[in-house]
């Protein structure tokens, strides 16, 4: 294990991961509401893990094996998306007691896992940033790649898991009716945007 370069993968996918997108929302969400935390937060640590392992083993060969599966999941995932933040933004219009955390209605774990899963296994931007960008910049680190994999993949964990159960300390702002609405309309205009961006690159 070169320590280096383990560091190195850590910062670069942890600079990747920050940004608010589609995954990010919705652990932030499942946080604020203490809803199947751990299971979601492992779900998109495992996810990523595989991702970025896939990404620094085989990128150039998924390319030349798979040149239909960009646009499939380009429109795929707009489409998802799209659909994601036409059901938060109603969410946001609903009546103030279902927006309250006390009084929102738990979803099972079988529908949180699988919202879950579809959200990062259907955003594009995810294979953009474990596959593409993480696979690209391992190549720079020859007969090393492992030890940058492993300092991506701890990066994700850390990421995922700090941002589930951090949310808790954001419980009280929560508490208010009115910021469920800020938060629900966020996340519809966040999965439009990136939507609008991925039918846009087309």
């Amino acid at each position: 294990m070169n320590f280096s370069i383990y560091f190195t993968g850590l910062m670069v996918g942890l600079s990747l991961i920050v940004a608010i997108g589609a995954q990010n929302a919705f652990i932030l969400r499942q946080g604020l509401r203490n809803e199947h935390v751990f299971a979601v937060c492992l779900a998109c640590a495992l996810s990523d893990a595989v991702l970025i392992v896939l990404g620094v083993t085989s990128l150039q060969q998924i390319a030349r094996l798979m040149p239909w599966l960009d646009p499939v999941m380009r429109y795929g995932g707009a489409a998802f998306l799209a659909w994601y933040g036409a059901k938060s933004l109603y969410s946001a219009l609903r009546s103030n007691a279902a927006l309250a955390a006390a009084g929102a209605k738990t979803a099972s774990f079988r529908q949180t896992l699988a919202t879950c899963l579809a959200l990062t296994w259907l955003n594009p931007h995810v294979y953009l940033d474990t596959v593409v960008l993480l696979g690209t910049i391992s190549t720079r680190y020859p007969g090393q790649q492992a030890s940058f994999a492993a300092g991506a993949v701890t990066g994700s964990f850390l990421f995922f898991f700090s941002l589930g159960y951090g949310a808790t300390w954001l419980r009280p702002i929560f508490s208010k009716p009115s910021a469920w609405r800020v938060l629900e309309t966020l996340v519809a205009a966040t999965m439009w945007i990136i939507a609008f961006k991925l039918m846009g690159g087309m």
